[in-house]
């Protein structure tokens, strides 16, 4: 099992890197990425303290910790710039907070992402058909969340994929104990969203080539 989007205490997350992960750890997640909430004012921050968290806690357990970041909030246009800056700074992933249905996330962030270069577009809410093609071309995976509220397009997000050949990844977008899903859960949310077990083990895939991407 792979999570490529959960929170800590460096944003608006429960729990400290060591717990985040030692608890994942027992729902037998094999890689975690901490991508805590990112802006100008936080981004410099944020990034150094979970890389020296990602690279100690590795250490610790049979299990690979990424330090990254989800850009949240920003307007679109400055997308590129703080893709980039999170990079220099050593984000290894870098999520961005897609135009969910249930915050007002300015229209066109989706699109903005995606042209920016970021490696996955989380709750993407009602995502056009031109964006997700647009996601396909790029490489960027579109995310099917655990979260609540931000998971009530998710069958949206489903279909919109299916149609345009975008790569899929389920992530629990964990603020708190609880939001860690197990194999078994995550397949159950993603087969509620209408896709098929099949679509289930080729999205565990995509979030296996990305980690294995990021040294």
């Amino acid at each position: 099992m792979i999570d490529l989007h959960t929170h800590t205490i460096f944003s608006d997350g429960d729990l400290i890197p060591a717990e985040l992960a030692r608890r994942a750890v027992v729902k037998g997640i094999k890689t975690l990425a901490l991508t805590d909430h990112a802006d100008s004012s936080n981004l410099d921050f944020i990034v150094p303290r979970l890389q020296a968290a990602a690279a100690e806690i590795s250490t610790w357990w049979e299990m690979k910790v990424i330090p990254g970041v989800e850009l949240t909030h920003i307007a679109p246009e400055a997308f590129a710039k703080m893709v980039q800056r999170a990079r220099e700074l050593g984000a290894r992933i870098v999520v961005a907070h897609g135009e969910t249905l249930v915050e007002p996330v300015a229209p066109g962030t989706n699109r903005a992402a995606i042209l920016a270069g970021v490696d996955i577009l989380a709750h993407p809410g009602l995502i056009s058909i031109q964006d997700a093609k647009l996601a396909c071309e790029k490489g960027v995976c579109l995310e099917i969340t655990a979260r609540s509220g931000h998971s009530l397009s998710n069958g949206h997000v489903a279909r919109v994929a299916e149609k345009t050949g975008a790569r899929l990844v389920f992530n629990t977008d964990t603020h708190d104990p609880d939001n860690l899903k197990s194999m078994p859960e995550a397949k159950k949310i993603v087969l509620g969203a209408g896709l098929s077990e099949a679509a289930f083990k080729k999205m565990l895939q995509n979030s296996k080539s990305l980690a294995e991407k990021i040294k």
